[in-house]
This record gives C-alpha cells, sequence and structure tokens, in this order.
C-alpha cells in the first residue's frame, strides 16, 4: 500500500495558529478547509454515509471521526464504536429484563449457525482477545443503528478480521441505509508512532482522560522524588489535581498487541484491494526531507522534555505558552513553561517510519483536513 503525501501547506500564509486553542483551530480549519466544510454541511441536510474505519490499534480512529463530525456537523455525524456497542452488551446481560429484551431481538433478527442458547454462551464467555461471530456482530449493529436517528456513521470496529471484509461490501445494505455512499477510511501509522503512545500513555482515574506524558502533557507536570518520576496533574476541575496513571502493561509498548497489528495490516491490504468501494488514504507522517513543503511546522508533533528542579517555582500553566514555538522546522529545543518544580521543554519529534525513513509525526488537525477534502472528492461534491 502506498499512502501518498497530503499538502495543508497554503503558499503565502504566514500566520501561526495554536492548535491546542478552540478558538484559533476553528479559524484554521476555516482557512484551510472552509470551502470543503460547508459543502460537506450542504450535503448532510439530505444525506447520509457509511464509512469504515480501517487502521491498526490507537492509530487515531476515533480521534479523526469524531474531529471530522464536531467540525462538520455534530447532529448528523456519528462515530459508532463496535467495542463500545459490545461492552454496552456486557452490561445487559447483568440485567433480567434488558437480557430479556436482548433474547426476544435476537429470536426476531438473528440469522446464523448458532441456537439463541449457544448465542448467550458466546456473549457471556466473551473476552477482548475472541471475536463474536460475524453475523451476531450484525445483528447488534443493526440494532443499534434503529436506536439512532438516521445519520452518517463512521463504523469503527468492523470489519475486523478477513472473513469480514465481504460481509463490509453488502454492510449498508444489511442495516438498511441501502442509498448510502460507503467508503473505506485506511489510516497509515507508523508502529514507532504507536509504540511511544503507548508506553508514555497516562489516564485519569476519575474522568477517564487520556493523555500522553511525552506527546500531549497536562497543564500542570509533578515530580515524585521518592520514585524519582514525572507524572501529569489532570486539567479537569472536578478532579481536583488527580494524578494521571499508567495502565498495566503500557510500559511494553506494541509487543503485548504485535500480533493484533499485523492482522490489522493485513485488513488494510485487503480492503485496499477491492474495487467497487472508495478509499479514503489518511497519512498521520511526512518525512523530515518534505515537511516544509508540505506542511506548516504547527501541524507537527512536538515532543516535551521533562527536567526537575526543586528551585523552581511554579509559573503559568504549560498549555497558555505552546504558541510559543520554534517556527522552523528543524530540531530544537525551547523552554516555554514550569510547572510545579517541573521544567518542559519542547522539541520537534523526529521518528523512522516503517520503512526506516526519519519523519516527523503530524497532529490530527492537518490529519482531518486530509480526510475533508477526500471526502468532498469520493462524494463528488
Amino acid at each position: 500500500m502506498e499512502f501518498p503525501l497530503f499538502k495543508t501547506k497554503i503558499k503565502g500564509l504566514e500566520r501561526k495558529f495554536n492548535l491546542t486553542d478552540p478558538k484559533e483551530q476553528r479559524e484554521y480549519f476555516e482557512l484551510k478547509a472552509g470551502k470543503e466544510i460547508e459543502k460537506l454541511r450542504k450535503y448532510l441536510k439530505g444525506n447520509t454515509f457509511v464509512a469504515y474505519l480501517l487502521g491498526k490499534k490507537n492509530s487515531g480512529k476515533g480521534t479523526y471521526s469524531k474531529m471530522f463530525a464536531e467540525l462538520v456537523s455534530p447532529e448528523r455525524v456519528d462515530h459508532f464504536s463496535i467495542g463500545d456497542m459490545v461492552r454496552a452488551v456486557d452490561l445487559e446481560l447483568r440485567d433480567v429484563k434488558r437480557k430479556k429484551e436482548l433474547s426476544s431481538f435476537l429470536e426476531k433478527n438473528y440469522r446464523g449457525r448458532f441456537s439463541k442458547e449457544e448465542i448467550f454462551r458466546i456473549l457471556e464467555k466473551r473476552n477482548t482477545k475472541s471475536l463474536l461471530p460475524t453475523e451476531l456482530i450484525l445483528a447488534l449493529v443493526k440494532r443499534e443503528i434503529e436506536r439512532r436517528e438516521r445519520k452518517a456513521f463512521f463504523i469503527d470496529g468492523f470489519p475486523r478480521d478477513l472473513d469480514q471484509i465481504s460481509f463490509s461490501l453488502f454492510f449498508r445494505d444489511l442495516i438498511g441505509h441501502r442509498d448510502d455512499p460507503d467508503i473505506f477510511v485506511l489510516i497509515d501509522v507508523s508502529e514507532n508512532i504507536i509504540d511511544e503512545r503507548i508506553k508514555w500513555r497516562r489516564v485519569c482515574p476519575i474522568c477517564q482522560t487520556s493523555r500522553n506524558l511525552k506527546l500531549l502533557p497536562t497543564s500542570r507536570v509533578g515530580y515524585d522524588e521518592k520514585q524519582k518520576e514525572f507524572y501529569l496533574i489532570c486539567d479537569n476541575p472536578n478532579c481536583k489535581g488527580a494524578k494521571l496513571l499508567s495502565k498495566e502493561g503500557d510500559e511494553m509498548g506494541i509487543e503485548p498487541i504485535r500480533e493484533r497489528l499485523e492482522k490489522d495490516e493485513q485488513l488494510m491490504e485487503l480492503a485496499f484491494s477491492l474495487y467497487g468501494i472508495p478509499k479514503i488514504l489518511l497519512r498521520n507522517s511526512v518525512p523530515v526531507t518534505e515537511a516544509k513543503n508540505f506542511v506548516d511546522d504547527y501541524e507537527i508533533t512536538p515532543e516535551y522534555v521533562l527536567e526537575w528542579n526543586k528551585k523552581l517555582k511554579k509559573v503559568h500553566p504549560v498549555r497558555n505558552l505552546k504558541n510559543k514555538r520554534d517556527s522552523n522546522i528543524k530540531l530544537s529545543k525551547k523552554q516555554f513553561g514550569v510547572s510545579d518544580g517541573v521544567k518542559v521543554k519542547e522539541k520537534l519529534w523526529i521518528f523512522l517510519d516503517d520503512e526506516g525513513v526519519p519523519s516527523f509525526s503530524l497532529l490530527p488537525q492537518p490529519v482531518v483536513i486530509s480526510m475533508i477534502k477526500q471526502m468532498v472528492n469520493v462524494l463528488n461534491l
């Protein structure tokens, strides 16, 4: 598979945007994709689509589709996670009334190889490594979509196995969206990026907000002198300074999920080879040698370097100074904030992509620009 570079840089545009600021982010999208966003809004007033998100685990499927929805039409576009749906079914099984309602639905709508009793045994013994039968997934998806208003859907988590690829070609007919265009959205993210996202991921135990100690810190960073390690403090005021925690096994990075990543790669290659369904190709990175021609420096993912100094006093939050980044696309450090005795420096992050090419990772916003513009082309707007 070859994912082409996508250009978001506009010749002659010198303005720099702080993409962490909601107001500046709106202005950024309006300037770089305003016409396309308006075309999509007009289309969605009377039409919908079904888009299947295919990418490796932690490739940003939910991030990109939710940002697309918020920008274009939150009331007309929905991100639909198969995983969330199945976890909701787990809760139904614990409630007698809801389990009976589920049983009644499956009796009328399920068509497949297993009896109703076998289906419930499969559901009750399900674990994170096992996949539910495809025909059961289809029945559950149909039920979930019937509960929602007619919208455009980004389907996250289907197809999940090689035998489900062929089902996806007829998915829109099976779920009753017969007239909707259907689209594969393929996302290319290097394994080194996924590895760093997992290793440095931190999650708030109260609000479940996920951030990254290396790539996306909160506005306050602390240091545990006893453990000799840095930690993030949740920005949500309702969490009252809760410390973000790493999940068990995250320190191992991609190794525990390598088999899953290989299967995801096979799924994308098969989807890429199919005829009869249009494809949107999203690329998360750009070679260092090509960056200045294709993207602006503020669209590149920075790396945050943390230093501890007892003598440092707390000053303004880190996030308020993000717009003071270096203007040149080159590896250079720059201090931009101090929080709770921790000095936070920023530099452009260079990594090796899957082909061994020195590259920059892109922030979500330029990737979504690519998604918006390709969606307009796919829908012939």
